[in-house]
């Protein structure tokens, strides 16, 4: 089972400072990122790139000349800084999880967390399902997201301490 074979080979954090473990695509990817080098971040990607959005089909797209207008904007934020925690190999996909912060030109935080899941080639990215979003924690308990799902009213009965 993949997702079995995938937890028995989870490297927790990318030491940069230990670069060969890491896989190549990864380590220039992350460290084109935080050195806001748009040309070497683009290069990670295949120029026929497959970007799959899942939860936003609509914001999916092809060719890493998306992928340049994307990062242009988010390179815009002059502390921009991503982090990949875990990420985990097996064979050409390569399972990654991200948080990324700075501050927006509008002084206001900028905080994403989320898995991508890449298939990657040889020296570039070829595809990604990308489950990145930003972080908000104004929506409510578990409870609440549960009951906005399936359509149902607030509790107003449920005390913070059950």
């Amino acid at each position: 089972m993949l997702l079995y074979s995938l937890q028995e080979t989870v490297a927790v954090g990318v030491d940069m400072s230990r670069a060969d473990s890491v896989p190549p695509v990864l380590a220039r990817l992350l460290g084109a990122v935080n050195a806001h080098d748009l040309d070497a971040l683009v290069s990670c990607f295949a120029a026929d790139y497959v970007n799959e959005t899942p939860a936003h089909p609509h914001r999916g797209f092809r060719g890493n000349g998306q992928v340049r207008r994307n990062w242009a904007q988010l390179l815009t934020i002059a502390d921009f800084r991503a982090d990949v925690p875990r990420y985990s190999l097996d064979g050409d996909r390569l399972w990654t999880e991200w948080e990324m912060s700075g501050t927006r030109p509008d002084g206001a935080a900028l905080l994403m967390r989320g898995v991508v899941m890449f298939v990657i080639g040889a020296d570039t990215i070829r595809s990604a399902r990308f489950y990145l979003e930003p972080v908000e924690d104004g929506s409510g308990d578990v409870d609440a997201h549960t009951r906005r799902v399936v359509g149902g009213p607030p509790d107003r009965t449920r005390t913070t301490q059950e």
